[in-house]
C-alpha cells in the first residue's frame, strides 16, 4: 500500500487514467494537474500547477515524453500550458522523486540542478518489454492497413534485435510472413536463426533490402539512408518505430515513391488501456519497492 504518499501528476494522456486509479486505489494521495475535461473520482485532488503545494510532494509522475525542451508538459485532458521548473521543482522535498517515460538535455539538467531524483520508466527493460507487445500489434495492424497483399508469405525485414524488435520479429513470423531480422551480436544472430528466422548482419542489408515488401526500423540511428532507400521497391512499405528522429530518411523515401511512416507512440494510441496499466504497474511497484 501506498498510504501516507503525496502523488503529483502532472499532465499525461488516456494511459494516465489507469496510473491514477492505481495510485488511489493503493491508498496514496492523487493530486492531478491537467485534468479539466476529465472527470474523476471524488478521491482525486484536482488541482492547477499554481495552486500545486510542492513542497508535500513525495513523487512527481511526468508523462511519457516527460517535457519538451523548453519544459512544457503534455496534457491531452487540458487547455491549460503549464511547464515544470527549478523553481517549482525547489519547492519539494529532497526526498521527492519524478517519473518520467523518457527525459531530454531539459529535464536531465533540471532534476541534476535541484538535486532531485530522476527515474526513466522506459530505460528499464521490465517496462520496455511489456510495451513491445501493444507496438507489434499496431505495428502488425499499420502492415496490414498499408498494403494490398497479405502478410502471409510476404518478405519482411526488420532491422534491430532489441526488446521491440524480438517481439515484432515473432509476430510477423507467426502470421507466415517471411522474416528477415538484422543484428549485430553474434548472440543475437544464433537467436534469430533459433527462432525460425532469417538472420543477416548489418553488413548485409543492402543484399536484401531491394526484394523487401516491408521494412521495420526499431534503430534509433540513421541506417536507412538515400543511398539504401534507392534499392527498395517502389511499392514497398517502410515502418519506422524508432524515437525521433528516426532511422529513416523520409524525405528520400517521399523522393522515391517508397511509403514511410514514421510510426511514433503506438501503444497510446492503439491500446491505452493496455499501456496505461503496464505503467501502473511498474510505477507503483518501483515506488513501494523504495518505501521499503
Amino acid at each position: 500500500m501506498l498510504d501516507n504518499l503525496n502523488v503529483l501528476i502532472l499532465g499525461g494522456d488516456t494511459r494516465y487514467v489507469e496510473v491514477i486509479d492505481a495510485f488511489a486505489d493503493k491508498g496514496a494521495s492523487v493530486y492531478v494537474a491537467g485534468y479539466d475535461h476529465l472527470a474523476l473520482s471524488s478521491s482525486i485532488h484536482k488541482t492547477s500547477v499554481k495552486n500545486v503545494n510542492f513542497s508535500k510532494m513525495d513523487a512527481i509522475i511526468l508523462p511519457v515524453a516527460g517535457t519538451d525542451t523548453s519544459g512544457n508538459i503534455e496534457a491531452t485532458f487540458s487547455d491549460e500550458i503549464f511547464m515544470l521548473t527549478e523553481e517549482l521543482l525547489a519547492q519539494t522535498p529532497k526526498h521527492c522523486t519524478i517519473y518520467t517515460g523518457t527525459a531530454n538535455s531539459y529535464l536531465e539538467k533540471l532534476a541534476q540542478t535541484t538535486n532531485r531524483k530522476l527515474v526513466k520508466l522506459f530505460a528499464r527493460d521490465d517496462i520496455a518489454i511489456m510495451n513491445s507487445i501493444p507496438t507489434a500489434e499496431a505495428t502488425l495492424k499499420i502492415a496490414i492497413e498499408e498494403t494490398d497483399e497479405t502478410i502471409h508469405r510476404s518478405n519482411v525485414t526488420v532491422l534491430g534485435f532489441g526488446r521491440v524488435g524480438i517481439t515484432v520479429a515473432r509476430l510477423f513470423g507467426v502470421v507466415g510472413a517471411n522474416v528477415y531480422v538484422a543484428a549485430r551480436k553474434p548472440a543475437d544472430i544464433a537467436r534469430i536463426t533459433e527462432m525460425g528466422l532469417k538472420a543477416v548482419s548489418f553488413n548485409e542489408i543492402d543484399k536484401i533490402i531491394g526484394k523487401m515488401d516491408i521494412t521495420i526500423n526499431t534503430v534509433p540511428h540513421h541506417v536507412l539512408d538515400a543511398k539504401r532507400i534507392a534499392t527498395m521497391k517502389k511499392n514497398s512499405l517502410i515502418i519506422d518505430l524508432a524515437s525521433k528522429p528516426g532511422g529513416t530518411d523520409f524525405s528520400a523515401a517521399k523522393q522515391e515513391g517508397v511509403h514511410a511512416i514514421h510510426a511514433l507512440g503506438l501503444p497510446g494510441k492503439t491500446a491505452a488501456k493496455t499501456a496505461g496499466k503496464i505503467i501502473a504497474n511498474v510505477l507503483t511497484d518501483v515506488i513501494s519497492t523504495s518505501k521499503t
